[in-house]
């Protein structure tokens, strides 16, 4: 099994630059925000937390790739970083502490390319969790203040807390009615939204999330750091992993049920 450990230290050293970058703008009443061809908003802090990351990643990782939301792929190989400098920017820029720099590492491999180091980091918030292939998931301040995390062991969707981001895209995709049948069958729902459900996930304080539209720098650390926590992450389709445009992520116990709801169409 590959050691990944040096390269998850360089993930620290990467979101400790994020975080400064991201929280010296944050609540800024001169913070410059745009519109993308998308409609959804990209900030100055967005794009130099990118440009920050890429600028080390070059010096310190020169021959591997790099995937980012604001500046798109960069360079070749069996080794790829992608980030998302800013996930959760419609918070960001009201002023809601619930967003994240999200950082991780894949490598090429039997079924393409899946994440082997995830860092997501939430400085407003004063969380952090990572993980790499094979030793497993942790949250804390830094590598050297740090717990070990691990998934729920709920194993009835009757007992279950499901977390997810929004109504509209479900409907959009015409899965809302087996949205709302699997809201009626658990204990709880809350809508934390963007990365924090599935760390959530990770923790064991919420047994089961979902989102039906994303991209891969949206999914690729959250995917990596549920899995070492002893979770499923999958897409809809239940392919594992983070490459199916969407995203399923639970204990394990509870994941063919969720995807049994998920998949309803009517």
């Amino acid at each position: 099994m590959l050691d990944y450990l040096d390269d998850l230290r360089l993930a620290h050293v990467l979101a400790d630059a994020a975080d400064a970058a991201t929280m010296a703008r944050f609540k800024a009443l001169d913070l410059k925000v745009e519109t993308k061809p998308d409609m959804t908003p990209v900030s100055e802090a967005d794009k130099a937390a990118e440009e920050l990351i890429r600028s080390q990643l070059q010096r310190a990782r020169p021959r591997d790739a790099i995937l980012g939301e604001e500046y798109g792929i960069e360079g070749t190989g069996p080794r790829r970083w992608v980030i998302d400098p800013i996930d959760g920017t419609k918070n960001y820029v009201r002023g809601v502490p619930v967003w994240a720099t999200l950082i991780s590492l894949m490598e090429a491999g039997e079924g393409g390319f899946q994440p082997v180091v995830g860092v997501v980091s939430a400085p407003a918030l004063g969380r952090r969790w990572w993980a790499a292939q094979g030793h497993g998931a942790f949250a804390g301040r830094s590598l050297s203040s740090a717990a070990r995390i691990h998934v729920s062991g709920v194993g009835k969707l009757a007992d279950a807390s499901f977390a997810y981001s929004s109504l509209s895209g479900w409907e959009e995709r015409d899965r809302l009615r087996g949205f709302l049948d699997l809201t009626r069958e658990v204990w709880r729902t809350r809508a934390y939204g963007d990365f924090w459900p599935y760390m959530m996930v990770a923790e064991g304080s919420v047994d089961i999330c979902a989102e039906p539209e994303l991209s891969l720098w949206d999914m690729a650390a959250n995917a990596i750091i549920v899995t070492e926590a002893g979770g499923t992450f999958t897409g809809l389709d239940g392919r594992p992993g983070p490459h199916s445009g969407n995203a399923a992520a639970s204990n394990g116990l509870l994941h063919d049920e969720l995807l049994g709801y998920l998949n309803q169409r009517y």
